[in-house]
């Protein structure tokens, strides 16, 4: 017949595995499935009973509780600054996840796939490799963010032309010139949309004697935040407890105090692309000054930030289409072809 074992079982595998690329950030986690695309979306929280040590719920019904458990009941996020805080919980999320997007009764452990910061360190890479073997996997490939990142937006990362993308996520804000299928340089700052968040909370405490949630923050930014004057301003009531009396109380802000807020990480933030732009060779400076500089990751969605970054560089900057997506894009678009793509990933033995 001319067909050998191997092939003969490789079909079989191909045949009865899902394999998946995860994008585990330190907000929310997407899953990408081979040959059907992204297929999980959900936040990285996992609620859990302190007495029994069970798990009572996991992603959006985790997140619905923040703030609002009763005692004995704790909601963890189980990823700190792009990297796992909590070992167990994460081994606990991911299995949930996987489990959700696998296909019953499988016969065989799939391969994945799973995008890491640029600036992780050895035992950091080790602890994501133990929780996706221990979550079932059969093969596990790491991938850089960056690299991910720029493939999932659809730049050329084998060409020899140099492309800079800045991913803002939860923990972590990376910023890499990618080419000729590398990353040349890379910053990996610890700022990002968690960081804007706190500095909303400590902001309206510090101010208005107000103590508002994570969750109130977090729809603070998204509704009234900016990193740039764009000239209309907004408004917005917020709910919390008054600081002196420990009542419950109302007040508005504008999009003017929360932009003041925000100061601080989004000063960071465009301080270390500014750094990163200085430590690129001149050959793909050029490049940039052409191409221009891309941006994804949820922190890539608050206002103004792409013209703030293009007002301090002087270069041109684009928002990608679907930027909460373009990492786990990038992986699963290496992940439909990972013989051709191997020297974009590193298998973690």
């Amino acid at each position: 017949m001319g067909v050998s074992v191997n092939s003969l079982f490789r079909g079989i595998t191909e045949r009865f595995t899902n394999d998946i690329a995860i994008d585990l950030g330190t907000s929310s986690t997407l899953i990408y499935v081979k040959g059907k695309g992204i297929e999980l979306r959900e936040p990285s929280i996992v609620t859990i009973d302190e007495l029994t040590h069970e798990v009572v719920a996991v992603g959006t019904e985790a997140k619905r509780m923040l703030g609002r458990t009763p005692e004995g009941i704790r909601v963890i996020r189980p990823m700190k600054d792009g990297v796992i805080a909590d070992f167990g919980i994460v081994e606990i999320m991911l299995k949930t996840y996987i489990g959700m997007v696998q296909r019953k009764k499988l016969f065989v452990r799939p391969r994945i796939i799973v995008c890491v910061p640029s600036g992780i360190t050895e035992v950091e890479k080790r602890a994501v490799r133990d929780s996706i073997e221990a979550s079932g996997a059969r093969e596990i490939y790491l991938v850089s963010e960056p690299i991910a990142a720029a493939i999932g937006v659809g730049l050329p990362v084998e060409a020899p032309t140099g492309n800079m993308i800045i991913d803002i996520g939860g923990g972590t804000t990376e910023i890499a010139v990618v080419a000729l299928s590398g990353v040349v340089n890379a910053a990996s700052v610890r700022v990002a949309g968690d960081e804007m968040d706190d500095a909303i909370v400590n902001y309206i405490k510090k101010n208005y004697n107000l103590i508002i949630g994570e969750q109130t923050s977090e729809s603070v930014k998204i509704s009234v935040g900016s990193a740039y004057a764009t000239g209309k301003e907004e408004t917005m009531e917020i709910k919390g407890r008054d600081l002196v009396s420990g009542i419950p109380k109302t007040i508005r802000i504008t999009s003017t105090k929360v932009r003041e807020s925000l100061e601080e990480p989004i000063t960071l933030i465009v301080d270390a692309v500014r750094l990163a732009l200085e430590k690129t060779p001149p050959e793909l400076a050029a490049d940039i000054v052409d191409r221009g500089i891309y941006m994804c990751g949820g922190g890539a969605l608050l206002r103004g930030l792409d013209l703030l970054i293009k007002e301090e560089t002087s270069l041109p900057v684009f928002v990608a289409e679907n930027p909460l997506e373009s990492v786990v894009r990038g992986a699963g678009r290496i992940l439909e072809n990972i013989s051709v793509n191997e020297k974009l990933v590193l298998r973690a033995k």
